[in-house]
């Protein structure tokens, strides 16, 4: 069934509806998206998609409704909110007009879920508050600044409102997704790399990229450092030891920490090296050799250290 109306609540608008509305206006760009609460528009038909209003949560009806008693509640117990119906029953298929490859799509679904829909849903329903300085900057929260001001008085300040930030919203989960899958054809590439480095402890990579999950997937703990090259020069790279956090497998050697070119040459011995930040998690060379060259040095520095440690 192809619908000739989206149809979410006027008012006040929030993320949960908003987010919605990203998923179902691109799956349905000829639909004309309708906002109210009159009983004509909020009961359902055969012609539209109902959703984050109507007292009811009935897929088959075309009805996507949490607020009502009995509400939807995921496997785990955990609420939904009309976003998470609606990337439930229209997320697969939206991921599929957004292009991607078929293999891909229940991963990318499910990883959007968890990192994307459901803290929404949770937001929405209450489960989850949002604390400290950062409170105002979640994305519900910067969506709902974007709604029009208590003393307004133009009568079409709201629906205006409503789909600035629907653009707003729709360039959030476009970029999120595309980030998603970038990572997915990422994570084939570093398999590959992990294969030729064998038991090095340097992985070289054709270009920056998202590493760690595929280094971490694969089991690869032997390997402390990645190069690849960037613009003009090359990077070298610590790989962290955790998602979260900066400690890292091995630092960069300590006699490099904030140096830049003839310094940094002196202190490790190889032409070529460029920078080294003062943390230690980042160096750049100007060619490939320069920066391997760093690499093999870090190696064997972080392996005497270790050795000491012992």
């Amino acid at each position: 069934m192809i619908p000739d109306f989206l149809v979410t609540h006027s008012g006040g608008f929030h993320a949960d509806e908003l987010l919605s509305s990203v998923i179902l206006t691109r799956l349905f760009p000829q639909a004309r998206l309708v906002r109210s609460r009159a009983p004509e528009w909020i009961t359902a038909g055969a012609d539209r998609v109902i959703y984050d209003v109507g007292g009811a949560y009935d897929a088959a009806a075309q009805i996507f409704d949490h607020h009502q008693r009995g509400a939807p509640l995921r496997e785990d117990g955990q609420p939904y909110s009309s976003f998470g119906l609606i990337w439930k029953h229209f997320g697969r298929d939206y991921l599929a007009a957004s292009g991607l490859p078929e293999a891909h799509i229940e991963v990318v679904h499910a990883a959007f879920d968890g990192s994307f829909v459901l803290p929404i849903d949770l937001v929405d329903n209450g489960a989850l508050s949002p604390s400290g300085p950062l409170t105002g900057l979640t994305l519900p929260a910067l969506l709902e600044t974007l709604k029009p001001v208590f003393d307004e008085t133009d009568p079409e300040a709201e629906d205006r409102s409503f789909h600035a930030a629907l653009a707003i919203a729709r360039s959030f989960v476009e970029a999120r997704i595309a980030r998603s899958a970038a990572k997915l054809r990422a994570e084939a590439l570093v398999e590959q790399a992990i294969e030729t480095a064998g038991q090095g402890r340097v992985l070289e990579l054709p270009m920056g990229m998202p590493f760690r999950p595929a280094i971490v997937k694969a089991g690869a703990d032997h390997l402390l450092f990645v190069v690849h090259p960037r613009d003009k020069d090359w990077c070298l790279t610590t790989i962290r030891q955790a998602d979260e956090g900066f400690e890292v497998r091995a630092d960069l050697p300590a006699a490099w920490a904030g140096l830049t070119n003839g310094d940094l040459e002196a202190a490790c011995g190889v032409v070529g090296a460029s920078f080294c930040h003062n943390g230690r998690f980042i160096a750049a060379a100007k060619t490939r050799e320069a920066a391997l060259a760093m690499a093999d040095i870090a190696v064997r520095e972080a392996g005497a250290l270790e050795a000491l440690a012992s």
